[in-house]
């Protein structure tokens, strides 16, 4: 029953300002993702229990790759939507550098954080799947908060949900439908509920097993990103494809299989007496 959506207000996309300075949701959004997933990171490197020894990064090298991971994900990011809605740029090819206005996909980024990833561990000689296990055991913090900013800015809203008692409109919806708020749906899958899986493992030692938290998150992202696209409206310009799979779902497909390939080889490889700094 349409009477009893919510109305989401119109919030202001700049959360606050000091002087001539303006700090919007998003950039608020990506601050507090990888602030909080660099101290995280740096306790689990100092915590040698997780690692059966010294962990294979130093807490020096983790501070300089902190700037790595975050070109890559914001160049593979920005490339990946780039890509995902090419003509919506050509129109206005400025929209390119206002990252303020959104735009960031996460298989793009994805890729970006691996290419970040291979060429620090390679440059500094250190692991690659280890570094990839840090890099994924922090990454649901950013995305916790990149799914608020998205619902803050009343973006990448869900399916029409006449019926649901919490469906929302929300302003920028020109059609003006009760929707599924899927953006929170997505904070609590692909954030909290992620993000308490990798932590259980860690507890039991999956950072002994070189690439099995890598494997873990790629593959429960995968899953949980086809889930709530099931209450996700589908991204145009491609909608929906054989009329129930969304471009969302069919870039999740290979996570899948890849982090079920990680997980086999981490299993098999097993765990190493002590980890080689």
């Amino acid at each position: 029953m349409t009477f009893l959506a919510i109305q989401l207000p119109q919030f202001n996309p700049i959360a606050f300002e000091i002087g001539p300075l303006a700090i919007r949701w998003y950039a608020l959004a990506y601050i507090s993702g990888i602030v909080l997933g660099w101290i995280y990171a740096r306790a689990l490197v100092k915590n040698e229990k997780l690692w059966s020894g010294p962990a294979p990064i130093s807490l020096l090298q983790l501070d300089d790759f902190i700037l790595w991971v975050t070109l890559g994900i914001i160049l593979g990011g920005r490339t990946g939507d780039l890509l995902w809605d090419f003509h919506r740029y050509m129109e206005d090819p400025s929209e390119i550098y206002k990252l303020w206005h959104g735009g960031m996909a996460f298989h793009g980024g994805y890729i970006g954080c691996v290419v970040a990833v291979i060429w620090f561990a390679l440059r500094n000689k250190i692991s690659i799947l280890s570094l990839g296990d840090i890099t994924t055991a922090v990454a649901p913090i950013g995305l916790f908060f990149g799914r608020i900013a998205n619902f803050v800015n009343g973006e990448l809203w869900g399916r029409e949900a006449p019926n649901l008692s919490w469906a929302m409109i929300f302003p920028h919806d020109i059609q003006h439908l009760p929707r599924h708020p899927s953006q929170l749906y997505e904070a609590g899958l692909e954030g909290i509920l992620l993000f308490i899986i990798l932590t259980i493992m860690i507890r039991f030692g999956a950072l002994k097993r070189p690439g099995l938290i890598l494997g873990s998150f790629t593959l429960l992202y995968g899953l949980a990103r086809i889930t709530s696209e099931f209450f996700r409206d589908p991204d145009p310009p491609y909608g929906l494809m054989w009329g129930y799979l969304s471009m969302g779902m069919l870039l999740s497909i290979p996570m899948v299989i890849i982090g079920i390939i990680l997980i086999v080889q981490a299993v098999r490889r097993g765990a190493p007496t002590k980890a080689v700094p």
